[in-house]
């Protein structure tokens, strides 16, 4: 589903702009070759319903001149977070900067809710301490229809703009 990967992506956007390395979730064994903390997005449970009837909004006129039909599209949805680092102090850090990004510097499309965070503890299997976060949010997308009828461009997440490569 697009969008789950747009909201993920938009959070990984987040945490690196706040100055945390961040990647894709499900990190496999080059986690634990960092020497800096880590934090690892993906998106989990989602529900999404369209807004309007149909999806419909409305109408606006693109920079073209063109009246285009708008269309949108709600998700909830629980992101998860997880941090990895050597120390335990770097990791709890990491963590208050990850909690600091997802409640106030993600795109405009996403709502926080509620906020958990797990208590920290050692992975085995990484040999890194862990500190495991998730965030209930809602995301709004939208999508125009383009110049033919039958056209229907990709819904975006609100507050992201399109680069050439999604478009």
């Amino acid at each position: 589903m697009k969008e789950l990967r747009q909201i993920r992506d938009a959070v990984t956007a987040a945490l690196r702009a706040e100055g945390l390395a961040a990647e894709a979730a499900f990190p496999g064994k080059w986690a634990a070759e960092r020497k800096t903390a880590l934090a690892t997005v993906s998106v989990g449970a989602a529900e999404g319903r369209a807004l309007g009837l149909g999806g419909y909004l409305g109408e606006t006129r693109g920079d073209d001149g063109q009246v285009r039909e708008v269309y949108g599209k709600h998700l909830e949805g629980v992101i998860s977070v997880d941090v990895r680092a050597e120390r335990a102090a770097v990791c709890e850090e990491a963590a208050e900067t990850a909690a600091a990004a997802l409640l106030g510097k993600l795109p405009e499309g996403i709502r926080p809710g509620e906020l958990s965070w797990e208590a920290l503890a050692w992975e085995k299997q990484t040999g890194l301490f862990l500190r495991r976060g998730s965030l209930k949010c809602e995301a709004l997308f939208l999508a125009e229809r383009g110049d033919q009828e039958t056209e229907f461009l990709d819904f975006v997440l609100k507050g992201v703009l399109r680069s050439e490569q999604s478009a």
